[in-house]
């Protein structure tokens, strides 16, 4: 997982017979945006809507086929701070979850800096 100013990214595996992935999302979204200060702007058609000016409006979502498919978006998770201008290293972001994958060893903790191509490979 990883939180940016704007949007998150996130691999979840939801319970047996529990398809309704678009209200988890919903209640993710409103409980963390309930805990943060009221500091951002909010323009008037998300204030009719009583919507904060936090997430983006819409999402993606994507079934994970294989471990290559699995390894592949866990990456480009870790990478997006990068993707988007916050750090040169994806571990210099402190709201991510490569920090647990480079305590447990399984990244170390210069994954993916000056790995330039890489943003070759992450669309959107």
């Amino acid at each position: 997982m990883v939180v940016l100013p704007e949007h998150l990214h996130a691999i979840w595996q939801l319970p047996q017979n529990d398809t309704n992935y678009p209200l988890r999302w919903s209640l993710i979204k409103a409980c963390f945006s309930r805990a943060l200060p009221k500091t951002e702007s909010i323009c008037p058609s998300r204030a009719r809507k009583r919507e904060r000016g936090i997430w983006q409006r819409r999402y993606w979502e994507h079934q994970i086929r294989n471990e290559t498919d699995l390894q592949h978006h866990v990456d480009y998770i870790h990478y997006n701070p990068v993707k988007h201008g916050y750090t040169a290293r994806p571990a210099d972001w402190p709201f991510s979850s490569i920090h647990q994958y480079i305590a447990e060893g399984a990244l170390p903790e210069d994954w993916g800096y000056g790995e330039m191509d890489m943003l070759s490979s992450y669309g959107e």
